[in-house]
């Protein structure tokens, strides 16, 4: 039983398969190295039907009229398009691809396996993939969602009413309670990311920095979260978090709910940790075990006062 918790999540069956089988080492002669380009494309033809199912037998991008450009981010670009077949109005994403040697980007596959795998009321619905002529024009069709939570705000002349924060609250963490029991962990919570539709239901989007994990969860990237919801242990340099940081962008959110403006605006990341510092107190060893062994934890100077 232990040994089924250790492994990966984000493994399929032929993944471990073929991590298991360790490569035989041969002599290669100059015939067999001239061979090997062509051995490569027929791997990766073979691994695309097993790794990029999503993307088979996808109907085109023509299907859609783009109507409007919404927004551009890291990950991709949002435009608001019409199925010219039903005449639904949708979210049409094109996913930023960098190809490289014949591969597909593994933050492309993990937002579209995330969001295919993963159904609920309060995360955003994705209705199919289709593809343009080029295997870096991969788009993610969605429901198409009136707001987003930050520009909501921006615009409401007075903040939301303590009963609306309790419903608001309640979708989002329901979301993302669902998220971590599917071990996904989203890494990118903020109210930018929280899509509002007309009937005051939440919708959490943009999964282009969630991943699967395993446990033990590993060590993964702190380049994760917004500055202003970035949990303190990424801050300090952590190489190894949990779905905590995720929780602390919830935290977070509903501050920014409650004042109707951003709890910690941090210009830089030493700037975040003086405000979160000042807020909830300077960290130490009995109340934060494991505090002082982070990365950046010593360059925080004794005498330091919040």
């Amino acid at each position: 039983m232990s040994e089924l918790i250790k492994k990966s999540r984000w493994m399929s069956d032929e993944d471990e398969q073929e991590v298991k089988k360790e490569p035989k080492k041969r002599k290669q002669d100059k015939a067999k190295s001239e061979k090997l380009p062509e051995r490569q494309n027929v791997v990766r033809s073979l691994r695309s039907e097993i790794v990029y199912p999503y993307l088979r037998e996808c109907r085109h991008v023509d299907s859609y009229e783009r109507l409007n450009h919404i927004e551009e981010g890291s990950y991709g670009i949002v435009f608001r398009a019409k199925d010219k077949e039903t005449g639904d109005i949708v979210a049409l994403k094109k996913l930023k691809l960098e190809l490289a040697n014949g591969g597909f980007p593994v933050t492309s596959l993990r937002e579209i396996h995330a969001l295919m795998n993963i159904k609920h009321p309060n995360i955003v619905n994705v209705r199919e993939i289709v593809v343009g002529n080029h295997m870096d024009q991969v788009f993610i069709v969605m429901d198409f969602i009136e707001h987003d939570l930050k520009g909501l705000m921006q615009d409401m002349r007075a903040p939301f009413l303590q009963s609306e924060i309790k419903t608001l609250m309640i979708q989002l963490l329901s979301a993302v309670a669902l998220m971590h029991d599917n071990w996904i962990i989203h890494r990118d919570l903020k109210t930018s990311n929280l899509l509002l539709n007309n009937r005051g239901e939440i919708k959490v989007a943009d999964f282009g920095l969630a991943r699967k994990y395993g446990s033990p969860m590993g060590h993964m990237t702190q380049l994760v979260v917004t500055l202003w919801y970035r949990a303190p242990e990424l801050l300090l340099g952590a190489k190894e978090y949990t779905t905590a940081i995720d929780m602390w962008s919830v935290g977070c959110i509903f501050a920014e709910l409650l004042n109707n403006e951003p709890l910690l605006p941090g210009r830089s990341e030493l700037d975040q940790l003086d405000k979160i510092f000042k807020l909830l107190g300077r960290p130490s060893e009995e109340i934060w075990p494991g505090y002082s062994e982070l990365p950046h934890a010593k360059n925080i100077s004794p005498a330091y006062q919040p």
